[in-house]
């Protein structure tokens, strides 16, 4: 799973935390519409799954983020709050629904993001594909960003979707490299890049994010970054990384706004386009101002 969101904390969670990562609770007239139209249409949201702390303010705006494929991941990232497991068969009504509920909310730009369905012989880019398709025809004046997983570094896969031509594609890149093996077992840096690669080649607007506080040094995140701007990666996210239960990877530090300023200054004298960085910056957070 390609996810990068934490769970809203409890109170004695938010009591730990410095004053720049509290968040309240989400809610809001909007809010509860959105989310019983989700369930109307058996969808699911990221917003949800992930647990972001940045969900009101979105849903209340009248944006979401779509995942497809379920919610269950067939990868086990150890920052990520999407369950584990064996996914339910393929939906093959979902794009349909996801195009419905996005020209219901009269969405200027969707968010649609997956699950790893790893099992599959496409990874799922079919659906991917058709979720695209239905989606412009519904709405055609929507402008469309997708936050992909990596296929395995297939690349026929990717071209489904890039055939379908979204208007962001979006990969997230998670960390650095040292720490793969421990934060994203099942996933390689280099797929990340050949995806990012491969996407821009096209003519694809590209971008990604990178969690921090992980157990990174500033060092390797500006490594990274300068790794990102040698594939043309448009639009960069850097955000805080916090633990989603007991059970996930600890946060190894709460890095300082200070510090997410000056990779944002960094990443705009690198060549980015865009830099969004900050404690409670994710990938979608703002995603309507990246295209």
């Amino acid at each position: 799973m390609m996810l990068d969101l934490p769970v809203i904390p409890t109170q004695e969670q938010q009591a730990r935390r410095p004053e720049w990562l509290k968040v309240r609770a989400p809610g809001g007239e909007d809010y509860a519409r959105i989310k019983s139209m989700m369930r109307s249409k058996a969808l699911h949201t990221v917003c949800e799954e992930a647990r972001c702390p940045n969900i009101s303010e979105c849903w209340n705006a009248g944006t979401a983020t779509f995942m497809i494929h379920g919610d269950t991941c067939t990868r086990s990232c150890g920052f990520c709050a999407v369950k584990t497991g064996r996914p339910l068969p393929v939906d093959y009504d979902e794009p349909r629904r996801v195009a419905e509920a996005i020209a219901s909310m009269n969405l200027k730009h969707a968010v649609i993001t997956s699950v790893n369905r790893d099992e599959l012989k496409d990874g799922g880019s079919t659906i991917w594909a058709e979720t695209i398709r239905f989606s412009r025809e519904l709405s055609p004046t929507t402008t469309i960003e997708v936050l992909v997983p990596d296929f395995k570094g297939n690349m026929s896969n990717l071209q489904r979707i890039i055939d379908a031509r979204p208007d962001i594609l979006n990969h997230n890149t998670e960390t650095v490299p040292r720490l793969y093996k421990h934060v994203r077992p099942q996933g390689r840096f280099q797929w990340t890049l050949d995806v990012l690669a491969e996407s821009k080649r096209q003519g694809m607007r590209t971008k990604t994010g990178v969690m921090l506080g992980l157990g990174e040094t500033p060092a390797e995140v500006l490594d990274v970054m300068s790794e990102l701007v040698k594939v043309q990666v448009d639009v960069l996210t850097l955000g805080q990384y916090l633990q989603p239960t007991k059970n996930h990877l600890p946060v190894d530090r709460f890095v300082h706004p200070d510090e997410f300023k000056h990779y944002e200054v960094e990443g705009l004298a690198m060549g980015f386009n865009v830099v969004e960085s900050g404690p409670l910056v994710r990938s979608s957070y703002h995603a309507e101002r990246h295209v």
